[in-house]
């Protein structure tokens, strides 16, 4: 979900001289908290449709390691029987650059649900990999595990494309699309494509979001058993994040 857990990683040198670090050369700990009207992970509500706290920690290296956690208020496994009201995501990969505006990016990312006592666990662990070239970013995530609790869904998979573009004084806009395809006895009514289209910009730390988010989803599968909403339903969602 959303997503997107986790960065971190070292570099040393030792030399017989004290040699200067520039801060560009340096690790570095960034943190973020935030709230959103509604959690929308690949379109699908977390939340039943209602607001979320979130926060998380990266840890970024130079050489291009990344670890790093983020967790989210959920409600959708205690409306399903389970006995989990928070996401936890944990994630590490390496970033690199092939040539001059063509990046990379490679990890492994997990989705822990504590005691969520489902069967099977909505546990879930995707390996990923993307492509950036400019403003331009494809990302394919694999499972390798289950599927957020889905039965015999291991190698479901996710493909998106977005973008981010500056279209004035500092706000981003970041088209996005994407398609979730679920394994297993469910694929047909689980499979789905999503859309948002996000506004954004950073007042040193704080950033202020809108976003239109909508799926094709299967209103019958991806409903709240709670109130028959559909999750994936076309909706606008506010978010505040401050970075620190």
């Amino acid at each position: 979900m959303k997503t997107q857990f986790i960065a971190l990683a070292a570099l040393a040198t030792i030399t017989s001289l004290p040699v200067a670090v520039h801060a560009e050369d340096a690790p570095s700990t960034t943190f973020n908290v935030g709230v959103v009207t509604d959690y929308r992970y690949r379109g699908i509500s977390q939340t039943r449709l209602k607001p979320a706290l979130q926060g998380g920690v990266d840890y970024s290296n130079p050489n291009g390691l990344y670890l790093g956690a983020w967790a989210s208020t959920i409600k959708w496994i205690k409306d399903v029987g389970g006995d989990a009201n928070v996401e936890l995501d944990l994630y590490g990969g390496y970033k690199g650059e092939i040539a001059k505006d063509f990046g990379y990016d490679v990890g492994v990312l997990a989705y822990v649900y504590s005691s969520n006592k489902l069967t099977p666990s909505a546990n879930t662990t995707e390996i990923y990999g993307a492509l950036t070239y400019g403003p331009v970013t494809a990302k394919y995530s694999h499972s390798v595990t289950n599927t957020f609790a889905n039965p015999d869904s291991k190698n479901s998979n996710y493909l998106d494309l977005s973008a981010t573009f500056e279209v004035t004084d500092g706000w981003s806009l970041v088209p996005h699309i994407g398609h979730q395809r679920i394994s297993g006895p469910v694929s047909g009514v689980g499979s789905y494509t999503d859309y948002s289209l996000t506004l954004s910009k950073d007042f040193k730390g704080l950033v202020p979001s809108i976003a239109i988010v909508g799926t094709d989803a299967d209103k019958g599968f991806y409903s709240s058993p709670v109130n028959n909403k559909a999750l994936g339903k076309s909706t606008l969602v506010l978010g505040l994040k401050y970075n620190f």
